[in-house]
C-alpha cells in the first residue's frame, strides 16, 4: 500500500470532486435527430439550439419514464398515461428557475412551481392507454398529475396547470 502525505490526499480528492462536478454540466446536450415536440428556454444551462433545450421524441422517450394510473375531467374512466417525468426533463436541460411556463400549441399558458415536479410524479404525457397522444388527443405532450394518489390535486388551480398539447416551457 502507497502511504502519500495528507496534503496530497485532500488535493486528489478535491481535483476529482471537481472533475465529477465539470463532467455533469460538461455535457452538452445533443442536438435532436427527429421533429422538435418540445423547446425548454429560459433559465438553462444545457441547451442544443441557441440558448434553448430543443427535445424529439427519441430524447425525450430517453429520460426517466413514469407511468400514471388516474382519472381525469378529459377522460372516461381509469386511464394509464406515460412519459418521462417533468423533473428528468428540468434535469436534462439544467433548468435552475422556481416556475415554468408550459405552453400549447394554441399559446394558452399555465405556471407551474417547480416544487410541484419535486413533490408529485407529474409527467409530461406520450401516451395514454399504450397510444400515442396526438395532437387531436391533447398531445404531443400532456401535463399529468397524479391525481388518484392524491386527491388534493384535484381542484381548478391544478386543473389549470394541466397544459395539454405542449409545445414549449419558459424556466422562469
Amino acid at each position: 500500500m502507497v502511504r502519500r502525505p495528507m496534503m496530497v490526499n485532500f488535493v486528489v480528492c478535491i481535483v476529482a470532486a471537481g472533475l465529477a462536478l465539470l463532467s455533469t454540466h460538461a455535457i452538452a446536450l445533443e442536438p435532436p435527430k427527429g421533429t422538435v415536440i418540445l423547446v425548454v428556454s429560459g433559465k438553462v444551462g444545457q441547451t442544443n439550439v441557441g440558448d434553448e433545450a430543443h427535445f424529439d421524441k427519441a430524447m425525450l422517450e430517453a429520460l426517466e419514464q413514469h407511468e400514471t394510473i388516474t382519472h381525469t375531467p378529459w377522460y372516461d374512466g381509469e386511464v394509464s398515461f406515460s412519459g418521462p417525468l417533468g423533473r428528468a426533463i428540468l434535469e436534462a436541460a439544467g433548468a435552475e428557475g422556481e416556475s415554468m411556463r408550459v405552453v400549447a400549441l394554441n399559446e394558452y399558458a399555465s405556471t407551474i412551481p417547480v416544487s410541484d415536479f419535486e413533490n408529485y410524479d407529474m409527467i409530461f404525457a406520450m401516451q395514454a392507454n399504450g397510444q400515442a397522444l396526438r395532437v387531436r388527443d391533447q398531445g404531443p405532450l400532456f401535463v399529468i398529475y397524479p391525481f388518484d394518489q392524491h386527491p388534493e390535486l384535484l381542484n381548478e388551480e391544478i386543473l389549470m396547470r394541466s397544459v395539454w398539447q405542449v409545445a414549449r416551457i419558459d424556466v422562469e
